[in-house]
């Protein structure tokens, strides 16, 4: 339990969290590493060498400090980590090695300013936030595993079915190795697949959107093959394997089904709204929303490139045609010579508020978002525009989440800011 003085301490180091927040996580990262190599099969080597998980670790930061002493207000922040831990398989052991290069980053960073009574506050700050990790994500793990089907760690599937979606993306039916019954998910939810690349010395886990109700015998992901933002950085080292190498009959380590993004429980109409890849968790959700409660009102919206890059077209063709209750708008940004206005696609052009607000449905609905992060921005400014309630928007981040900045930006605008503009 902190004391008063340590709570005063941390919050007063908000300024400078603001101010040096990106290059503690850079050195912190470095020294862990340097320290750790074994940690490097939990981590993305791509939001790496990009920066992204820094900036996402230094935004985390700042909102636990921010609200220190309001800790219920970080109940959104504290599930979504829970998921992506536990689907990691980060463990309780991981806690006290990540708090001493976090203390050690910050000592180097901050120089002569960070003084044994600020290590000492921080140092009790981070253990209070572990034990609140440690004790959810343990919880999490006990009821996966003690569920009917349910296991602990990764398991041994094989893949049953490989099909191309899009020329970008490709679903992987997966199958238990062992034949037992699987235990149901949420709509919306992601598998954790940990892959080993013939020639790397680490393994790697990667999640992947559920894309198929579930059936209590296979899972099924779909997967972007992921081209390199900059000739910097690499090409995505898994979504290239998976794609290229991972074949009917081979075996793939899965975790249990895990996620934030799920309906809500109500009856409200829904508008589901995707960019490129942010297509996947949105096919399962429309699929349990005909399924499940087939009066609820619907609108499906989904920007692409073109056809070429266009997955789940006709899946949501023949969803929209069989259920009144659904309909979509399609955008093409870059609208090929063999797409159709019509068939293929309904606009050209961005998302806007005058080519959406006649489809949208009356009533208080509520709103699913997931795509690039110039895509949910969009989204983000499109609902303000509409003067939607923050409590009927529902967002997924595929990668490092950035959406912490809006529970720091009323203590620490200007790092808020500054991390919004970066893009996901």
């Amino acid at each position: 339990m902190l004391t008063d003085r340590q709570l005063e301490i941390v919050k007063a180091t908000v300024p400078a969290l603001q101010a040096h927040g990106a290059a503690i996580t850079r050195v912190f990262y470095t020294s862990l590493f340097e320290a750790h190599p074994e940690l490097l099969n939990i981590f993305n080597p791509v939001n790496q060498a990009s920066g992204r998980q820094a900036d996402t670790l230094a935004v985390s930061i700042l909102a636990y400090a921010a609200h220190i002493d309001r800790l219920e207000q970080l109940g959104g922040m504290v599930g979504q980590i829970a998921h992506k831990h536990v689907s990691l398989e980060v463990l309780p052991e991981h806690y006290p090695i990540v708090g001493q290069h976090l203390l050690s980053a910050i000592a180097a960073v901050l120089g002569d300013a960070a003084t044994p009574e600020i290590l000492e506050a921080w140092g009790a700050a981070y253990g209070q936030l572990a034990d609140i990790m440690i004790g959810v994500e343990g919880s999490m793990k006990r009821a996966g595993a003690e569920q009917p089907g349910g296991w602990a760690g990764f398991k041994p599937f094989v893949v049953t079915g490989k099909t191309t979606e899009s020329q970008v993306i490709t679903s992987f039916e997966l199958t238990p190795q062992d034949g037992q019954p699987l235990p149901p998910f949420q709509p919306g939810q992601y598998l954790s697949l940990q892959v080993q690349v013939p020639g790397r010395p680490t393994r790697q886990i990667r999640q992947y959107s559920l894309t198929a109700l579930p059936n209590g015998q296979t899972y099924r992901i779909s997967v972007k093959r992921e081209r390199a933002a900059s000739a910097e950085l690499p090409h995505g080292l898994i979504s290239t394997h998976l794609h290229e190498e991972l074949n009917m009959g081979d075996q793939v380590l899965v975790h249990l089904p895990a996620g934030e993004f799920v309906l809500q429980d109500s009856n409200r109409p829904v508008v589901l709204l995707s960019g490129g890849v942010g297509i996947t968790p949105m096919i399962s959700l429309l699929d349990h929303l005909v399924a499940k409660n087939p009066t609820r009102p619907v609108l499906f919206v989904h920007a692409a490139l073109n056809r070429e890059v266009h997955a789940f077209h006709d899946h949501v063709n023949a969803v929209t045609a069989a259920h009144s209750q659904v309909q979509k708008q399609i955008y093409y940004t870059e609208v090929g010579i063999h797409d159709q206005l019509g068939v293929d696609y309904d606009i050209a052009g961005l998302i806007r508020r005058n080519t959406i607000s006649p489809l949208l449905p009356e009533g208080d609905a509520e709103y699913y978002y997931c795509g690039p992060a110039g895509f949910t921005h969009a989204v983000e400014s499109l609902l303000d525009d509409l003067k939607v309630p923050t409590d009927r928007r529902f967002t997924e981040t595929f990668g490092p989440s950035r959406t912490f900045t809006l529970l720091a930006a009323d203590r620490a605008p200007a790092q808020a800011h500054e991390l919004a503009a970066t893009g996901r």
